[in-house]
């Protein structure tokens, strides 16, 4: 099985910055790709960005181009989400989830995902 776990969410302010990390363990994600999503209280869970562990190639919502990075580190199983300019709106629970069969037709739904991480809160404050 995979685990997934993530952190660096925290309480900021409008305008501030954090970075979200999810490390990776038990199974080799050489073929995998890596998505960040996020749900808000009474909201359905939203996908925000996506990474292929081959190639590379990021996937973002429009709402946070330009403002969020996806990132990876093969060699720590670590993939990061950098999150500037935050808005009020970007206020939820960020999850980490991995895939081992992604299109891109399919790669902002939840259930393409086959595992999750246990979510990490951030808040925007205004």
């Amino acid at each position: 099985q995979v685990q997934l776990v993530e952190s660096g969410g925290g309480l900021v302010q409008a305008g501030g910055s954090l970075r979200l990390s999810c490390a990776a363990s038990g199974r080799t994600f050489s073929s995998y790709a890596m998505g960040w999503f996020r749900q808000a209280p009474g909201k359905e869970r939203e996908f925000v960005a996506a990474i292929r562990w081959s190639g590379g190639r990021t996937y973002y919502t429009d709402s946070v181009k330009g403002r969020f990075t996806i990132s990876r580190d093969n060699a720590k199983n670590t993939v990061y989400l950098q999150m500037n300019s935050l808005k009020p709106e970007d206020t939820a629970v960020y999850y980490c989830a991995a895939s081992g069969s992604l299109s891109i037709a399919t790669m902002t739904r939840p259930g393409e995902y086959d595992y999750w991480g246990q979510g990490t809160q951030v808040t925007v404050s205004s």
